[in-house]
């Protein structure tokens, strides 16, 4: 893949303006990569170099997507199969030719988590989010000072925190920590739990210290960053909302020793995929998103239809 994997950038049109830093860091490391093709013969993927944030309309989308088709000939070789673009909170769906090939053929990159209904499994990407910090390493016998760590606002949900304020091995922040004080709570601490939303995205953070995840979601969670690399069962644990804190506890208290040890060992070594760096470094995060658009590659396409 280093070598032969090949990504055409068309010409910008306009100044690129990212809605996250994550986006900004992946598009620019993407482009100084020896990824990139001038020859877009060569190329495997086409990369969109326009700004789906979350001003842009199903309309604006769609008027972006009839200037590549006019100008240039690869869109219309597979509807777009073959392209991808950034859109951190998503594009939304629409009723434009333009609007629909770009939802349903090309490969969306967003951010996690991204909003029901706009991530499609197995076409689109999410990127690994970035991390304030990663342990250098994790000890392989882990002194436990918490069953269960919460960081303040991990989860929101009234009733479900104010059941694990009383269980005394469960330790709920009650105010933000300072950064040494939250290392020390993720080292000290056997699971983390998080609810699913814009928070969760500490959870490469709780992975690199050995704290097992611990995800509290009302439905399947399909937009988890690196799903074609990692085996998500074997490093987190998925809990129901409807059982409050008693269930939650049982769900934990069913992961045998054994088991335990696996997943942690497990989420240390899969939070290595989780490290952005300004030069990027083999199996770190900007390479496996990579990997993810080199599986890619194969184009699949929706079949085409009449546009009235």
């Amino acid at each position: 893949m280093l070598k032969a994997f090949k990504i055409y950038i068309y010409p910008k049109s306009e100044t690129l303006s990212f809605d996250s830093k994550v986006e900004s860091l992946f598009y620019s490391t993407l482009t100084h990569s020896n990824f990139i093709t001038q020859n877009p013969e060569e190329a495997h993927l086409f990369f969109i170099p326009h700004s789906f944030n979350a001003a842009v309309s199903p309309r604006a989308a769609a008027s972006v997507v009839s200037d590549y088709r006019t100008e240039y000939i690869y869109w219309n070789r597979t509807l777009g199969a073959d392209h991808f673009y950034l859109s951190c909170v998503g594009v939304g769906h629409g009723g434009d030719r333009n609007v629909v090939e770009l939802k349903k053929n090309s490969v969306q990159i967003s951010c996690f988590p991204t909003a029901s209904g706009l991530f499609i499994p197995h076409k689109d990407i999410t990127l690994p989010p970035l991390a304030n910090v990663h342990a250098p390493y994790a000890p392989a016998n882990k002194s436990v000072n918490y069953f269960a760590y919460v960081r303040y606002n991990w989860v929101k949900e009234s009733n479900l925190v104010e059941e694990l304020l009383a269980d005394p091995e469960i330790f709920v922040e009650s105010e933000p920590s300072d950064q040494l004080t939250y290392e020390s709570r993720l080292a000290g601490s056997k699971f983390c739990l998080f609810e699913y939303g814009p928070d969760i995205t500490a959870i490469g953070e709780a992975m690199s210290y050995g704290c097992v995840p611990v995800v509290i979601t009302g439905r399947p969670i399909q937009d988890l960053p690196l799903m074609d690399v990692l085996s998500w069962q074997g490093i987190a644990v998925f809990v129901g909302t409807g059982g409050g804190a008693r269930e939650l506890k049982r769900e934990l208290g069913r992961v045998v020793v054994d088991v335990y040890d696996e997943m942690r060992e497990s989420a240390v070594a899969a939070s290595k995929h989780f490290v952005w760096n300004d030069t990027p470094q083999p199996f770190d995060a900007f390479h496996m998103v990579m990997y993810q658009l080199w599986l890619r590659r194969h184009t699949i396409r929706y079949a085409e239809r009449e546009w009235a």
